[in-house]
């Protein structure tokens, strides 16, 4: 009773702050007012979709456009209305939410979905000294981890997975994939047509009759008539393009030769000209859609030739017509239905071209917004499992952590794996500060390279500052002077070499990120040439925990595993799986040495096998316990 007691008191007079208010972090908010919490502060910088209301239970129909983390407490409110609930309807990146707003809170529990913004939170925790309760889920896999400065990991202590990527020539030229047809589609032709007109594009902007000029065939001539512009860009992207990839034989002799599309290949004449014209939109506030225009009400339904053909020019032209003020400015959305149905169409066209098997609208948006289907009830579990880690946190109760994976299939009749949390890394520049080595050629390369390639975006800092021993050379962010403004924009586009203080073999640099109150110090190692192909950046950055990819077998087909993934060692033997007395030893290998080796000779069985670390999420994480919670605890090291 004593301990219950002690649980209740921590629990009234903890100050919580919750970043995330999608699937997780509904489940997750409901779960802290049931379980006393009466103190929640809620950070989400999203507006409600019509497609998160299958899961994320606090929002109805009539709140779509609305912001999350205000509706979700005046949803949780009326069920518990003497609790104080504070929502910011705000990114976590705004400076308003620095290190001081973050030491208010006892606790801060995480359910974001994407990996830059879990960094910064974990960055500001550690100079706040706040525990961190971190999440994630996808599909039925997910998990919780306990994240305390100087006593566990920090959240950047172990590599994490990054999207895929693929070479552009596949995508451009090759595609052998649906999803290099959804790439192609997504970030070619509806950036071209629809984006920023002044980015680089590998698309053909040369028309067949005036392939020598500089005018760009996506353009649109003044005087032209919209279903003409329409057709033309159908015909560039679908015909003449195929045509000119046809032309060289070489790349053929060994591949399936695609087939060039035309309008009047897809379309009879009457067809095209009456395209949308007997559906159109009676309500002039809703949402523009093709699908509405053309009658088609089955997303999960596969389109043939000609209704892909349909949709791509009744998109095109619902774009022009409804959103032509946007055009010039879109970003491809997985929420922007219209922008889901182009890129559908598009994909499938071309799709059809090359051979490949076409898709469902519902399927295709999976892949162009990278999702795994949200399970309602994982999310649930996870926000148990972190109420729960977040009780232990606020009693200081150390040797109870857990990081909990929660699996798809059972493992030794656990669907739920407990791990006791690992020790800080010695090496993690974040948490450890220990000292980066970047390989470069100081002699060519400006240091505006090297802020955004390293310093931006492998290490994460938002508005970086910059010195070389005692001098400031780059400082970004507000309430600079003209002048200095001026000198760290002329210093951007020095090679480092000719920097005020020259930055050369054996240079310490020291980088700092006042904002995250990180510093870390990166040792300068000059070197001329680099590998176009294996280090594309023309530097190389060591002591960063990167993503690193290994491939294992599963049903026969080879796929990538990024290093976090708990399969990273699934090639391994049974007697690697041991472990020295004292050792940590990775999730997998808390699984008994005989089934892994069982696992090894049924690769069928790898995926069922092995816990998963999850980063590619709806919205958040989740995590399992073992059947009997005093055994869980000693599963990890026996």
């Amino acid at each position: 009773m004593a301990a219950a007691a002690s649980s209740e008191e921590v629990v009234k007079g903890a100050k919580v702050l919750m970043v995330g208010a999608g699937g997780i972090g509904c489940e997750l908010l409901k779960t802290l007012a049931l379980s006393g919490f009466s103190d929640i502060h809620i950070i989400d910088l999203d507006t409600i979709e019509v497609s998160n209301l299958n899961r994320q239970f606090l929002f109805r129909q009539s709140h779509v456009g609305q912001s999350k983390a205000k509706v979700a407490r005046d949803a949780v409110l009326k069920f518990r209305p003497n609790i104080n609930i504070t929502p910011y309807h705000a990114n976590v990146k705004d400076s308003t939410f620095n290190v001081e707003f973050f030491k208010q809170f006892n606790v801060v529990l995480n359910g974001l979905d994407n990996l830059d913004a879990r960094r910064h939170v974990n960055r500001l925790c550690l100079a706040a000294e706040v525990p961190l309760v971190e999440s994630g889920t996808t599909g039925f896999l997910g998990q919780v981890t306990v994240h305390v400065k100087g006593k566990t990991e920090c959240y950047e202590c172990q590599p994490k997975p990054v999207p895929k990527s693929y070479p552009v020539c596949t995508i451009t030229s090759t595609p052998s994939k649906f999803v290099h047809c959804i790439v192609w589609a997504k970030d070619l032709l509806f950036a071209k047509l629809f984006g920023d007109k002044n980015q680089d594009n590998d698309l053909n902007v040369h028309s067949k009759d005036d392939s020598s000029s500089k005018t760009d065939v996506f353009e649109r001539n003044v005087d032209e008539d919209f279903s003409q512009y329409a057709q033309r860009i159908y015909d560039h992207v679908f015909g003449y393009n195929i045509e000119t990839a046809l032309s060289n034989e070489e790349t053929w002799k060994n591949r399936k030769k695609p087939y060039p599309i035309y309008v009047r290949d897809a379309l009879p004449e009457d067809a095209v000209q009456q395209n949308g014209s007997s559906r159109d939109h009676k309500n002039e506030e809703q949402e523009p859609s093709a699908m509405v225009s053309l009658g088609l009400r089955n997303p999960q339904e596969i389109w043939s030739l000609a209704d892909n053909s349909r949709v791509f020019l009744e998109a095109l032209k619902l774009f022009f017509d409804k959103r032509e003020k946007e055009i010039g400015n879109l970003v491809f959305d997985k929420d922007d239905q219209l922008a889901v149905e182009f890129v559908t169409a598009a994909a499938n066209i071309r799709a059809s071209s090359f051979g490949i098997p076409l898709h469902s609208l519902f399927e295709a948006k999976g892949v162009a917004g990278n999702i795994v289907h949200a399970v309602a009830t994982t999310n649930a579990i996870i926000a148990g499992l972190i109420v729960i880690e977040a009780i232990k946190v606020l009693k200081d109760d150390y040797q109870n952590y857990r990081m909990t994976y929660c699996l798809e299939h059972p493992t030794r009749k656990m669907l739920l794996m407990p791990v006791e949390p690992f020790e800080p890394n010695a090496s993690c520049y974040v948490c450890s500060e220990t000292p980066l080595v970047l390989e470069v050629n100081t002699k060519t390369t400006k240091l505006r390279e090297v802020i955004d390639k390293v310093i931006k975006s492998k290490l994460g800092m938002n508005l970086p500052l910059v010195m070389v021993g005692a001098t400031l050379v780059f400082e970004d962010g507000e309430g600079l002077e003209p002048d200095e403004a001026e000198n760290y924009a002329l210093n951007l586009e020095k090679v480092l070499a000719e920097l005020p203080a020259p930055v050369v073999n054996d240079t310490k640099l020291t980088v700092e990120d006042f904002q995250q109150e990180l510093k870390c110090s990166i040792n300068i190692k000059h070197r001329d040439e680099f590998d176009v192909e294996k280090e594309p950046d023309g530097m190389v950055l060591a002591g960063w925990s990167g993503p690193v990819d290994k491939q294992v077998t599963s049903n026969g087909d080879k796929r990538s595993v990024p290093a976090s993934s708990s399969a990273d060692d699934v090639d391994s033997t049974a007697e690697d799986a041991l472990v020295k007395p004292g050792m940590k030893r990775k999730l997998n290998e808390i699984l008994e040495s005989q089934e892994n080796f069982d696992a090894l000779q049924n690769p069928s069985e790898v995926g069922s096998s092995s816990a998963q670390v999850v980063e590619d999420d709806d919205d958040d994480d989740m995590v399992m316990l073992d059947e009997d919670p005093k055994k869980g605890k000693k599963k990890r090291l026996q």
